[in-house]
């Protein structure tokens, strides 16, 4: 029973992981290199960020600008769009239950438990960051802003990269251009996912995601799930179903993809009606309910289904061959978009807090910019716990 706990928990071998990147960087002597470690962190500095931004800089200077420009309008758009979206969610909740997003905080080993969510998450995480404190970076050297350094942290399994400007220089900087250096970060993660979400328009997994009217903009519905084999002895095998059947609807219920069979709630002994098409033409069967024989109290109507995701891109010009790759982009794509979004909302340790206080700063007195900022804060963690809050009440900590 303890080996089962152990080899079962992802905790175990994100604790592990971090024990071998530990005594990966003791035995290299990372410290030498000016890298800082701990027992729970691992951190490194490099004073010479500032050089590489500045030749980055020279070369794109005219594109770099109207960029910034952008990140000031984009940082409302973003803020506005993540309070819109987690009021909009949580009136869902009471109003139209099914429609409410669950949400959750991406942590490996607790809620991200599968080896492939936690690697697709540790490989997108690095990208998503590096573009992100790039783009303050360089918006800061096209600004005037010294950077003083960069470099990227690690705590045990959650990543962190920063450039930390020069806070006097940074004070004195115009408000616009603290503005443009403060959403450059977001709009960066932003703009990359609209660009990796347009080439995923040819891959199918990317309707995992995409909501309606876009998904039928974009992707051909399909008509429903194929019978891949019937079950020896079971109501579908007598009823006349046979394998490359497309089943369209059960009991009344349509069925377009495979997660519709969780909905239907079959209970042993009833009969329900099955529609078909086989070779195109539709089809009515009667089918028996019966009991699964591993699971004691679900009703089957006995088949073996294709579960293969089954939207067809109309964009269909890129052949996407290996799912793995799919996937890791599609994760690509989630963890840029979000992190963008997320970093926006006005909380102590995001992007967007700084953008308010940098808007309303010198408008008023400190004690009441002080009092603005912590309501601010307060009102944005109280939305954004009670959208985790109320995920967990429809469905407990839900993992990926």
């Amino acid at each position: 029973m303890e080996a089962d706990i152990l080899s079962q928990n992802p905790i175990i071998y994100v604790l592990l992981a971090w024990v071998a990147v530990l005594g990966t960087a003791k035995a290299l002597k990372l410290e030498r290199r000016g890298v800082e470690l701990k027992f729970y962190s691992l951190v490194y500095k490099n004073p010479g960020v500032q050089d590489v931004l500045v030749r980055i800089l020279g070369r794109t200077r005219r594109g770099i600008r109207v960029f910034a420009d952008v990140s000031v309008v984009a940082g409302f758009l973003m803020m506005g769009f993540a309070f819109w979206f987690l009021l909009d969610n949580v009136a869902k909740y009471f109003v139209e239950p099914q429609d409410f997003a669950e949400l959750t905080v991406l942590i490996p080993g607790v809620t991200l438990t599968s080896a492939h969510s936690i690697a697709y998450f540790l490989m997108s995480i690095p990208i998503v960051l590096v573009m992100h404190e790039g783009a303050h970076g360089i918006v800061a050297a096209l600004e005037r802003i010294r950077i003083k350094n960069g470099g990227f942290a690690i705590f045990v399994a959650m990543f962190a990269g920063f450039v930390e400007p020069d806070e006097e220089e940074f004070n004195r900087a115009r408000k616009i251009s603290r503005l443009r250096v403060i959403g450059a970060g977001a709009t960066s993660n932003v703009l990359f996912a609209a660009a990796l979400g347009a080439l995923l328009l040819t891959n199918p997994v990317f309707a995992l995601v995409l909501p309606e009217p876009i998904l039928g903009v974009f992707y051909e519905s399909p008509e429903g799930v194929m019978v891949l084999s019937v079950m020896e002895g079971m109501g579908a095998e007598a009823a006349g179903i046979m394998a490359g059947d497309i089943i369209t609807g059960v009991g009344g219920t349509e069925i377009l993809r495979p997660e519709h069979f969780a909905d239907l709630g079959l209970a042993s002994g009833e009969t329900v009606s099955v529609s078909i098409l086989r070779d195109g033409i539709p089809m009515e069967f009667v089918v028996d309910v019966m009991e699964s024989p591993d699971e004691p109290g679900r009703g089957l109507i006995g088949i073996l289904r294709d579960n293969a995701f089954s939207y067809k891109p109309v964009l269909d010009f890129i052949q996407w061959g290996d799912p793995s790759l799919s996937l890791f982009l599609l994760w690509l794509w989630m963890i840029s978009f979000f992190i963008g979004i997320i970093n926006m909302l006005p909380l102590p340790i995001l992007d967007g807090g700084k953008f308010i206080h940098t808007i309303i700063e010198g408008r008023m007195a400190e004690r009441t910019v002080t009092t603005v900022m912590y309501t601010v804060y307060a009102l944005t963690f109280v939305l954004f716990a009670l959208n985790i809050a109320l995920s967990y009440a429809k469905s407990g900590w839900f993992t990926i």
